[in-house]
């Protein structure tokens, strides 16, 4: 057994009080500040009526994007009649049709999958950049955090939409939905990188992560164990909110025309197809856009309510 084995044995074996002759707490730290701080949390979040608002449009829209033909009412996004094209919302086709004469509720139904898809897949790449970057940047500090700082400078100065449609004009990725998804997460990881790194940097000098390194715990552990959990808050705020501003990003690339293609469905690609038609049938633009906007709400009500609700100062 190493040395470094043996150092993150013994403080196993004192986190869990078992050490001969060294008195311990039964309970973890950080752990316990943890469970508390959640504990808060969801009190709060309960009393919040925007959190569930939010989260009740999250949730069908979630669903929609799972079940799609159950919210399209069983029709075929692709079945066309130009025979109906253009045709008004009526009782029995509620959105219409299009210009090609498809039925307009399962288009934007259908398109909910891979604007939700590209939302998710986005932030989840900005999270796992921004917390390794973050996290080494905070902890190490130095040259390596300075120079960290200074590639984050650089990708600050283009902002998200612009860098994106940098990318995908090169056409190096493609146009599909993990093309999308990357070029969005490639200039928005930045704001989660300078989170984790100012939550590492406040609380590396704390005395029970002063007292974990005596006890001979190795910097990875210290870093996994004892300081990420208190990045964990403000993170996931910042990836709800996220999660409905890249949604919105994506349509508008796609609109722009250097987003998803056809014969992909998304919203922006509706909204653009309607724009022109705007006159003479304009619920080819306001069903899509409607329901990107009730989207991109639900996630940013989530994020306020958790924002708050995770903010000692918001508490009264």
């Amino acid at each position: 057994m190493t040395d470094q084995q043996q150092a993150d044995r013994r403080h196993d074996e004192v986190e869990a009080g078992t050490t001969t002759g060294l008195a311990a707490p039964s309970v973890d730290v950080t752990d316990a500040r943890q469970n508390s701080l959640w504990s808060d949390a969801w009190r709060d979040l309960k009393r919040n009526r925007l959190f569930w608002i939010g989260a009740v449009l999250g949730v069908l829209f979630l669903l929609m994007a799972t079940f799609p033909s159950v919210f399209a009412r069983g029709a075929d996004p692709r079945a066309c009649n130009l025979a109906n094209s253009k045709q008004k919302p009526s009782g029995e086709h509620w959105f219409g049709f299009d210009q090609q004469g498809c039925d307009y509720l399962a288009n934007v139904v259908f398109g909910a999958r891979n604007s939700l898809i590209i939302g998710a897949l986005a932030v989840l790449v900005i999270l796992v950049l921004g917390v390794i970057v973050g996290a080494v940047s905070g902890f190490f500090g130095g040259v390596i955090d300075s120079l960290l700082s200074r590639v984050t400078d650089i990708f600050y100065a283009l902002p998200l939409v612009l860098g994106a449609l940098v990318i995908l004009r090169t056409g190096s990725l493609g146009r599909g939905v993990v093309a999308v998804a990357i070029a969005l997460a490639a200039f928005g990881w930045m704001t989660a990188m300078r989170l984790v790194r100012s939550q590492v940097i406040a609380v590396k000098s704390s005395d029970y992560v002063a007292a974990a390194r005596a006890m001979g715990a190795s910097n990875g552990r210290i870093l996994v164990r004892h300081i990420l959990p208190n990045a964990v808050a403000p993170v996931l705020v910042y990836a709800t909110i996220t999660v409905g501003v890249l949604i919105a990003a994506e349509a508008t690339l796609t609109f722009l025309g250097v987003g998803l293609q056809r014969p992909a469905i998304s919203w922006g690609l509706q909204i653009d197809a309607g724009q022109s038609l705007l006159r003479t049938a304009p619920h080819l633009v306001f069903f899509p856009s409607i329901i990107l906007t009730l989207t991109v709400m639900a996630f940013i009500m989530m994020g306020d309510a958790l924002r708050d609700a995770l903010d000692p100062r918001q508490r009264s």
